[in-house]
């Protein structure tokens, strides 16, 4: 292109030349040299339109082949291999493509690369190397040579097709069980059995062959199932609705059954998979059950629905039988370290507590590592009025302290909290080989590592609450002062927000039992009240309420004041009170680069799952999130975008019910 410009541009200064000279003869009377210049000159004339033709048509259809260039059997290897090559100016205006592209019709001569498809644009900023891009039937690869304007085109039709298929082909292995059937339907009469097989049971089966899944029933509350990506894509587009069909089957039927499932995707190893649904399984059910649980192989567990209470499904067996094997956990051991969460509440402190006393009615050595990770200011209160009787019954130490005298074959019973990141004492937990977790929490992915024993129930109150359920298959020798009693009555009558939440039937069995031990509940009230300054501390933070969504309220606190996570949280749960509320959210700063949420529902609201979006967790009705560098404005933007696309999503599959 550059020697026909040249040419072009020479004989045009040719032709100017000749017409000069040929004026200059006639102007001094040379006519007949004239007549010989004319004709020269419309010879020229004739050559340069001829210049002009030549250099349009080569601009639309260049005459360079590539066989002039590699030889005929590379451009026939290009085309075997279906590769095409486009050559582009500055303006990214196509100059030349090969022949493989004009076999597919691909006309781009002249044209710009962004008109053939917009994607394109992306190699020429420098945000990819490769793109892929569908034209017509045909799928393509193209890359951009650097430091060259030509682009390389691969036809990779028929490898996209198979890749397709094998993505949508690919293995999932899950599993579907029925939360609490067996407790229920051992007590039942056949025709109430009979009832619940035919409108929980059966709907499954049901559900499953709709989208064509291979079903096995591994016993009479489980079923394995065999799908693929495909069919996975298809109810997880529906949402899920098996979950809203059997909840209000056994709501109408009078039982309280919801429907656990899990899914192991993104492996061929069969065991892998199987190793995975399992793990899942007994994930899904410690947070409380009706919900899916969904792990990619190598990825995060993502959670669907969960839009209920967790069942009190613990029995009298279960907890005689976790209260022996920790019994024979302590007394397999020199010492025990008791660990609790990080800013240490009345539940914490009152199931440290509890367990310090079951040690040591097994004669062993025993410490509370308490000096270490903060304590809520109330607690602290509370432990100052009773130093005189905790102190002469407990040992109270550091972190640094433990370590200074622990050794690995100690015992560690890690209370209140099941994720590592929340001890108030990581380097004992790390350093101890063996670990007991007792929590009430729904659990999280994140767990700690090869625990010894786990007695994570989400259906209790509170730690405090299990643990008082020990104190008759401990010791004999077990005795409770009565200021030990009174922390963990109000470890139970926080948690339960004064009995209005959460709260079964051995909640109060366990509240009543800590009474004959010697629980004053005015007293525990009296260490529950604040003064003026809390009271005032608490109107200030209430003028930031807003109303969102109709029926929730968050309080976004960003006047930069430190507040405290108990006073956060005591703002959340008065704000319930407010009629026709069910959700209430607080955000301030707990430090100076932290910001922190306190969330508190009644029970119809999500509030874990919202937390949880966050990077947060909790219960169903009492969640948090703590975040470090960050602003309460920004939390307040995300909380607002998470509230709206979980109010979306719960809106979708109520509509999935009503279809």
């Amino acid at each position: 292109m550059d020697r026909l410009e040249n040419f072009k541009i020479q004989i045009i200064i040719i032709l100017a030349a000749e017409a000069v000279l040929n004026g200059l003869l006639y102007f001094f009377g040379f006519s007949s040299m004239g007549i010989v210049f004319t004709a020269c000159l419309l010879f020229n004339a004739m050559l340069i339109v001829w210049v002009i033709v030549r250099y349009e048509r080569d601009k639309k259809n260049r005459d360079i082949d590539i066989s002039r260039v590699l030889g005929r059997d590379a451009k026939d290897a290009l085309i075997f291999g279906k590769t095409g090559i486009i050559i582009y100016d500055e303006q990214y205006n196509v100059t030349w493509i090969n022949d493989f592209l004009e076999e597919k019709g691909i006309n781009l001569i002249g044209k710009r690369l962004s008109n053939w498809n917009p994607i394109l644009n992306d190699l020429f900023t420098g945000d990819v190397d490769v793109v892929k891009i569908k034209d017509e039937d045909s799928v393509y690869e193209i890359t951009r040579k650097e430091d060259a304007q030509v682009l390389y085109v691969k036809d990779i039709t028929e490898f996209d097709t198979i890749n397709s298929k094998y993505q949508e082909e690919r293995l999932v292995l899950g599993l579907m069980h029925l939360d609490n059937y067996m407790d229920i339907s051992q007590y039942e009469d056949e025709a109430k059995i009979s009832l619940m097989n035919s409108t929980l049971r059966q709907p499954l089966v049901e559900w499953a062959k709709k989208y064509g899944m291979a079903t096995r029933r591994l016993r009479s509350d489980r079923y394995l199932v065999i799908l693929d990506e495909q069919i996975f894509a298809e109810i997880l587009k529906d949402k899920f609705s098996i979950l809203n069909l059997v909840r209000n089957n056994a709501t109408a039927n009078g039982v309280a059954v919801t429907l656990s499932m899990v899914f192991a995707r993104g492996s061929s190893d069969l065991q892998m998979l199987d190793t995975m649904v399992n793990d899942l399984l007994e994930l899904a059910q410690s947070r409380g059950g009706d919900q899916v649980a969904v792990k990619v192989y190598g990825g995060d567990v993502k959670y669907y629905g969960g839009n209920s209470e967790a069942q009190e499904k613990r029995s009298r067996v279960r907890v005689r039988v976790m209260a022996q094997a920790i019994k024979e956990a302590i007394l397999d051991v020199k010492r025990v370290f008791i660990v609790g969460h990080k800013n240490m509440d009345f539940d914490c402190m009152g199931s440290c507590l509890c367990m310090s006393r079951i040690c040591a009615a097994n004669a062993k050595e025993v410490y509370i590592v308490s000096e270490s990770g903060g304590i809520e200011p109330q607690l602290d209160n509370a432990m100052h009025v009773y130093a005189p009787v905790l102190n002469d019954r407990h040992h109270f130490i550091t972190e640094e302290e433990a370590m200074n005298i622990a050794s690995k074959d100690d015992l560690v019973i890690a209370v209140d909290f099941h994720n590592p990141n929340h001890c108030n004492a990581p380097q004992i937990l790390n350093f101890v080989d063996k670990v007991i977790v007792i929590d009430h929490h729904r659990r999280s992915e994140a767990f700690i590592d090869n625990p010894l024993l786990v007695y994570v129930e989400t259906s209790a109150s509170s730690v405090s609450e299990l643990v008082t359920e020990f104190i008759p298959y401990s010791s004999s020798r077990l005795d409770l002062s009565e200021a030990e009693a009174t922390i963990m009555y109000l470890g139970i009558l926080i948690d339960t927000n004064r009995f209005k939440q959460r709260t079964g039937s051995r909640t109060f069995e366990a509240a009543a039992a800590l009474r004959k031990m010697g629980v004053d509940p005015i007293e525990a009230e009296n260490l529950l009240k604040e003064d003026f300054i809390d009271f005032e501390a608490k109107t200030n933070i209430m003028k930031y309420g807003k109303l969102v969504f109709g029926n929730m309220i968050v309080a976004a606190v960003d006047n930069n004041e430190i507040i405290s996570r108990t006073m956060m949280s005591q703002v959340a749960d008065y704000l319930l009170n407010i009629k026709g509320i069910e959700a209430s959210f607080v955000i301030a700063k707990t430090a100076e680069n932290v910001v922190a949420v306190s969330a508190r529902s009644r029970g119809v609201v999500n509030v874990q799952l919202i937390m949880e979006a966050m990077h947060g967790g909790g219960h169903f009705t009492a969640a948090a999130l703590s975040r470090d560098d960050t602003s309460v404005a920004a939390i307040n933007e995300e909380l607002m975008a998470t509230i709206k696309k979980s109010t979306e999503e719960e809106n979708e599959n109520e509509s999935n019910l009503t279809e």
